[in-house]
């Protein structure tokens, strides 16, 4: 118990400390910065959709939710924040469009799956099942954070250099994810999935599709880097955020275990993971 509730308060006061971050000069409605009502908003709604998932003991929302949070932060951002330019509109379009793509995508698969296997563990126990509901909340403040920085600043006149080299990585990085995700789903539905993908970009990253969400929140950093002030600048760390949780938590890691558990005897499994790079692809076939 002690244990849930220290992860719960390092959640808690991360959260506050970008939220802190992210207000910082920014607009205000009614008294309250913009940011902070945002962040609000992200954790409540996680928590509200947490009651329904408890008592059906169903994870099947759970992505959806996460991808309808970000849409209702970023354009209550937008809604809140007077004299918005073309600049932001365009910040918030493209994480709009990620969402929608991922949310739809990653509901439909785990509505074909019948379930996400990550919450067999978890959602017996409320307090464990609630936290990871809590940490979807910190993961939407996180890594939006720079784009709501910027689009509550008020100051995002032009693109300029940076938004232009943003805007090209997160269009490069969002084709990659998608062409991944798609070739994966192509795969499974011809071959089972018994099978390992080795086709296509995955026979050049064993994550491609992690490769491209890791690019596309760099390019979102990049857009949104011009507006940033003092110490808005923390809400850099999304994109840093994005890697280490892809990297080191709950991405590549337990994919990799996963994949042991099933083919770590088969030779065809180890010649694949021998030739192939974890993260970035490489640039010969």
């Amino acid at each position: 118990m002690l244990h849930t509730l220290t992860r719960f308060g390092v959640v808690l006061i991360l959260g506050l400390g970008i939220t802190l971050a992210g207000s910082h000069t920014g607009a205000s409605w009614l008294g309250w910065p913009v940011f902070a009502l945002c962040a609000g908003l992200a954790f409540a709604l996680q928590w509200l959709a947490f009651v329904p998932a408890w008592r059906l003991q169903t994870e099947t929302f759970y992505d959806l939710t996460g991808a309808l949070t970000y849409l209702s932060v970023i354009w209550l951002a937008v809604a809140l924040t007077p004299g918005q330019s073309a600049a932001s509109l365009l910040l918030a379009a493209c994480i709009s469009l990620w969402a929608l793509r991922l949310g739809s995508f990653l509901f439909l698969r785990i509505r074909a799956d019948g379930k996400d296997s990550r919450f067999d563990q978890i959602k017996p126990y409320a307090s464990r099942f609630l936290f990871t509901w809590t940490l979807q909340g910190l993961w939407v403040v996180i890594t939006a954070g720079c784009a709501l920085a910027a689009i509550t600043s008020g100051r995002m006149a032009e693109m300029g250099l940076p938004g232009l080299l943003g805007l090209t990585l997160w269009v490069l990085g969002f084709t990659i994810e998608v062409v991944a995700d798609s070739q994966k789903r192509r795969f499974r539905r011809t071959q089972g999935a018994e099978r390992f993908i080795d086709s296509g970009l995955w026979a050049r990253s064993r994550h491609p599709n992690y490769f491209g969400e890791i690019i596309l929140w760099l390019g979102i950093a990049l857009m949104s880097l011009p507006a940033l002030q003092g110490w808005q600048w923390a809400t850099l760390i999304s994109p840093v955020f994005v890697f280490v949780l892809l990297t080191r938590v709950s991405g590549i890691p337990l994919l990799e275990r996963k994949a042991e558990r099933r083919w770590g005897q088969d030779p065809q499994w180890q010649a694949y993971k021998a030739r192939t790079p974890a993260l970035v692809p490489r640039l010969r076939a």
